[in-house]
């Protein structure tokens, strides 16, 4: 729950909002309050996908189905304008961290709790495929811990995402650590795909990590759809549920009404357990949130006696403001309750950093960001208060970001016209990277390339294959790594080649394992040997030193000789 950013709106329809929750691929999302003095959590869609026709029609169907959803384990739409600029959706606020930020802090669940919460979830889910409503993206985001049961959000909403948006434009939707096999492949995800995904959370709340592992998309994708999960530090309890939770064919996999009765029984009969640090959380959101919630206290005015009229004292002398750098700027929002109440983050205000090119621009690059967001190394654009073509000077607001330790206003770094922006509404950024350009018109602007990280990391692994093949080809065939052979010993490799019919044999030694590369490619050439050592030098002979050896030769070995026991590779 942070502060308000200068450029946010103060409403969105009959609502106020009073603090940002959070923002994601789809929009950002308030904590608003209702005429009737209700807390809400107020979802605006970002305006490029609010101007595509195709997203505004799937985003009202959706909304429509999503309107029909009840239960106790659900966060219910309660309102909705589809043809709003922006669109936006709200739902009822439950005060509490996500199972993502309650399992992060406060470390992975019991047995019995995460039966506990697999039974609120399934209860959850029934409630939505009722409705004809499959989730699609049930992750540990998705799913808000309350001191009464989970709730899943954000339920169906995701589909108005298909083929419009350029996170699925690969055609599937989803985060691909709780993603199905099914919705991988882009096929049609039904229910079964939302138990998938719910067995899935199930397993983070119990470890700490998805079953699945991290990494790069590509490499997470694949182990989705080829690998088996990795439940060995799952409790032993909710462990065959979970696993029949992900088995790869849908139809493999429980129904919701079997899943729910299974974690049930496990469960006990005394429901969620929370851990201390959970509940903990849940209570400081709660305080929080009704300090925010609380209409400013209107108190009448004292009525004053008639006194003498007095001299006007000098005006004192007006504090001097810190640097622009280190500033830190309230929201014009409203009061953040009664004093020693908790308010939300205060925004910061920073310069961005970039100096002028002999070329005539000034790249403007994310600065590291001070306060309550120092640490961070990522933050999200959320609002570019120029557009290309726009005059700015220096220290002038220039973009909003937000990070998870705050919201942060960046300043310009220079004068000049805004001539170019590689991040737009909604992206990440790294802290330190290039995201527009400043300079005189006709300036020449640097060409910025972005990479995403899953191919950096193809790319890498590729270099990393190829190096090893190349330095594996050296030493096995080249002079590499090759050594005298009087110093070889017990466990070494060695090699007996004859380069022709009148010369005595080569004998060189390497690492078994570059000898094994070139005994592979020289197989078939009756005359070279390649062989392991089993004993150096023994004081009566291979036959008695080593077991199962046999001598073929009465060959008596000479003072200064190297006598080995030798196996075939």
């Amino acid at each position: 729950m942070r502060e308000l950013l200068p450029a946010d709106p103060r409403e969105v329809g009959p609502y106020r909002l009073l603090a940002r929750l959070g923002a994601g691929g789809m929009g950002e999302v308030f904590l608003g309050r209702s005429p009737g003095g209700r807390t809400v959590a107020v979802k605006v869609v970002r305006q490029g996908l609010a101007e595509d026709t195709q997203f505004r029609l799937r985003f009202a169907r959706e909304v429509e189905a999503a309107r029909r959803v009840g239960g106790f384990y659900t966060a219910q739409v309660v309102d909705a304008d589809t043809e709003a600029a922006p669109p936006w959706l709200v739902t009822s606020y439950i005060p509490g961290p996500s199972l993502r930020e309650a399992v992060a802090e406060c470390g992975p669940f019991s047995g019995e709790a995460v039966a506990a919460l697999g039974a609120g979830l399934a209860e959850g889910l029934k409630a939505i495929h009722a409705c004809g409503v499959v989730h699609r993206d049930l992750k540990p985001g998705n799913v808000i811990v309350a001191d009464d049961g989970p709730r899943v959000i954000d339920f169906g909403i995701a589909r108005a995402l298909d083929a419009t948006s350029q996170l699925t434009r690969t055609g599937v939707i989803g985060t691909p650590a709780y993603m199905s096999p099914e919705q991988i492949r882009g096929q049609e995800a039904g229910p079964a795909s939302d138990v998938f995904c719910l067995a899935a959370v199930l397993a983070y709340a119990a470890t700490g990590k998805g079953p699945f592992g991290d990494g790069p998309t590509e490499a997470l994708v694949y182990r989705v759809v080829h690998d088996e999960p990795d439940l060995s530090r799952l409790p032993a309890g909710p462990a065959p549920i979970v696993a029949a939770g992900l088995a790869k064919v849908p139809g493999d996999r429980p129904g919701v009404d079997e899943f729910l009765s299974r974690c049930a029984a496990l469960a006990g009969p005394d429901g969620l357990r929370l851990p201390d640090g959970v509940t903990e959380l849940i209570n400081e959101r709660t305080a929080r949130t009704k300090a925010l919630a609380a209409p400013p206290v209107q108190r009448p005015p004292k009525l004053l006696e008639p006194a003498e009229p007095v001299e006007s004292p000098e005006p004192a002398e007006p504090p001097k403001l810190p640097e622009p750098a280190e500033q830190s700027l309230p929201s014009p929002g409203p009061a953040s309750g009664p004093a020693g109440q908790a308010a939300p983050r205060p925004v910061q205000r920073v310069r961005a950093t970039g100096e002028r090119t002999a070329a005539g621009c000034t790249p403007v690059a994310l600065p590291w960001l001070p306060g309550k967001t120092a640490g961070a190394r990522r933050a999200r654009i959320v609002r570019w208060h120029k557009q290309v073509g726009d005059e700015v000077v220096v220290d002038e607001p220039l973009v909003d970001v937000s990070s998870v330790r705050g919201g942060t206003v960046i300043t310009s770094p220079a004068d000049g016209t805004l001539l170019a922006v590689y991040c737009g509404d909604g992206a990440s950024a790294r802290i330190g990277s290039v995201v527009a350009g400043i300079g005189t018109p006709g300036a020449k602007v640097p060409r910025v390339r972005r990479f995403r990280v899953g191919r950096i990391a193809l790319v890498s692994s590729g270099c990393l294959v190829a190096a090893a093949l190349v330095v594996g080809l050296l030493g096995a065939q080249g002079p590499l790594f090759s050594g005298d052979i009087r110093e070889a010993g017990r466990g070494d490799c060695v090699a007996q080649e004859y380069p022709d019919e009148n010369r005595n044999a080569d004998w060189i030694t390497k690492p078994c394992l570059f000898m094994e590369i070139r005994a592979f490619l020289n197989d078939g050439n009756e005359s070279k040997t390649y062989s392991k050592v089993l004993r150096r030098d023994p004081p009566d002979g291979c036959s008695r030193s080593v077991e199962g050896w046999s001598e073929t030769d009465d060959y008596e070995a000479e003072a200064g000789d190297v006598v080995l026991c030798l196996e075939r590779l």
